[in-house]
């Protein structure tokens, strides 16, 4: 991604629509989506200042050169000796038009930063980032998309490895190794490799750990790298050598699951009916209280943004999303099982961006 004076004028136009006159972004997703980059984050202070008509930042002098190199925009630049308020102030009188000021204020600020800017504009109306910059990242374009869908790709190979690997007398740290092993066949860093084993597999977020997995155990492999910038995230189900007792039941269950939410998921539709929709099938089949999650998220330059697929979720789905559709049903004691894929919605639906079958993978 490379800085678009196409993204700053839709992230004008949008605040303009919701009524917001400075959005203040920190180094993070959200700057990278309207600069193609950001700086390294860390204590010290540095925003990027969108008003109506200006865009600077604000960033300390050990990093300006190299900001200087990648960002055409005017910089107000501090020292460690002077502190950044006076050029948090130069700043903010160069892109602010005057009158009542209100703040679209990236969420994911350092509370430090976050309140020196707040202090320097007193009683201004104060909103979050996701209203503008967060709404506009919601909508892949044509590169974001191609960029997802090579990022799915690759998983897919990093699963297969995983697969070819099981069997019983490995642990599930070992198969983890195999699969962060395939990531980097492909030169693509594993981001995050949930291998659950038997029992194991009713925690959605278990720590991958030294358990041997056993013939008779269903897996729950939940996986993810990043490729070009851009995450991938996909579950699939492996069972060693023969499926515990119950399992061809409950996973056909989050199958029709996962086929219902792919039926609702169209645009106009408000997330929380794909929620529900996931939601029924599985309580109607007597297993509501195992499924204890949302039934998807957003995924973009994050693995987890916008929009959130949940019971309570007022967002409506437009073309151009991409989000995940993962319903499970987790058994204490016993067994885990959620089917994940990651989607783009198109005008007649989603589009899987993987090409792994949902089947369970059998190893013997």
């Amino acid at each position: 991604m490379t800085f678009s004076s196409n993204r700053l004028s839709a992230l004008r136009d949008i605040m303009q629509q919701t009524g917001a006159t400075l959005t203040a972004l920190a180094p993070g997703a959200h700057m990278h989506w309207v600069l193609g980059y950001h700086p390294h984050p860390d204590e010290r202070a540095t925003y990027l200042l969108v008003g109506p008509a200006e865009a600077v930042m604000v960033v300390p002098s050990v990093n300006a050169q190299d900001i200087a190199a990648r960002v055409d925009l005017p910089l107000h630049v501090w020292t460690d000796e002077d502190g950044p308020a006076a050029a948090l102030a130069s700043a903010l009188k160069a892109v602010l038009p005057g009158g009542t000021v209100r703040l679209s204020l990236d969420e994911t600020m350092r509370a430090d930063a976050a309140l020196l800017l707040i202090d320097h504009l007193g009683n201004a109306a104060r909103g979050f980032a996701t209203e503008t910059v967060g709404a506009l990242r919601m909508r892949k374009d044509d590169t974001e998309f191609n960029a997802l869908k090579a990022a799915a790709l690759v998983a897919d190979k990093a699963m297969k490895a995983g697969f070819a690997a099981l069997r019983p007398g490995l642990t599930e740290r070992q198969v983890a190794e195999a699969i962060r092993g395939g990531f980097a066949q492909q030169n693509t860093p594993s981001a995050f490799c949930l291998v659950a084993s038997g029992p194991n597999g009713a925690y959605p977020h278990h720590s991958t750990g030294d358990r041997v997995i056993q013939s008779g155990d269903a897996i729950v492999i939940d996986i993810g790298g990043t490729t070009g910038g851009f995450p991938s995230d996909m579950t699939r189900i492996a069972i060693v050598g023969h499926a515990p007792e119950g399992y061809d039941e409950v996973h056909a269950i989050v199958e029709r699951a996962v086929q219902a939410a792919m039926a609702a998921a169209r645009p106009g539709v408000v997330a929380k009916s794909v929620d529900k929709a996931a939601r029924d099938v599985i309580a109607q089949a007597g297993y509501g209280e195992y499924f204890v999650h949302r039934t998807g998220h957003g995924l973009g330059l994050e693995v987890h943004e916008p929009p959130y697929l949940t019971a309570t979720s007022e967002t409506v789905l437009q073309e151009g999303m991409v989000f995940s559709i993962e319903p499970g049903i987790y058994i204490p004691g016993r067994f885990g099982i959620r089917l994940e894929e990651i989607v783009i919605l198109r005008a007649d639906g989603p589009e899987i961006l993987s090409s792994l079958p949902r089947d369970a993978f059998v190893a013997t």
